[in-house]
């Protein structure tokens, strides 16, 4: 029997590290590994060869693409970070809340601080989702 390897299995969602390479990617633009080790703020510095596969894996999962200048490679972005969330979004709607949106809606209600402000935005967006919704299905 195969065993399917574990980078095949997540291509649609990034894993924390691929995250945080992202990140920095998405608010730097075009960066080598040296300066992708450089942005990664965090206690205890990545380690240049480790941020070097970890960009290798991500490119075998179409998140990262890089071009060559010179000796170096510079890697981009290939998914926006919208793409990201909306992937992120769905993997935690279908694991954690069986694909039910207003089960999500509520836990995020239930478990944080929302003001009535944050209320009346939410209410505004279902409520131009509700228009846009009726205008795409309207027979054309």
């Amino acid at each position: 029997m195969r065993r399917r390897s574990r980078t095949a299995s997540k291509t649609g969602v990034p894993t924390d590290a691929e995250l945080l390479i992202l990140r920095a990617l998405w608010e730097y633009g075009e960066s080598t590994v040296e300066d992708i080790v450089g942005r990664l703020s965090s206690i205890r510095p990545p380690n240049y060869k480790t941020v070097q596969s970890l960009l290798r894996i991500m490119e075998r999962k179409g998140f990262v693409q890089h071009t060559q200048r010179g000796r170096a490679f510079v890697f981009r972005s290939r998914v926006t970070r919208d793409e990201v969330g909306g992937r992120l979004t769905k993997h935690l709607l279908e694991r954690t809340f069986g694909g039910s949106p207003s089960a999500l809606m509520m836990n995020l209600l239930d478990r944080n601080t929302v003001n009535e402000r944050e209320l009346n935005e939410l209410e505004a967006l279902i409520h131009d989702y509700r228009q846009r919704k009726t205008e795409d299905d309207a027979p054309k």
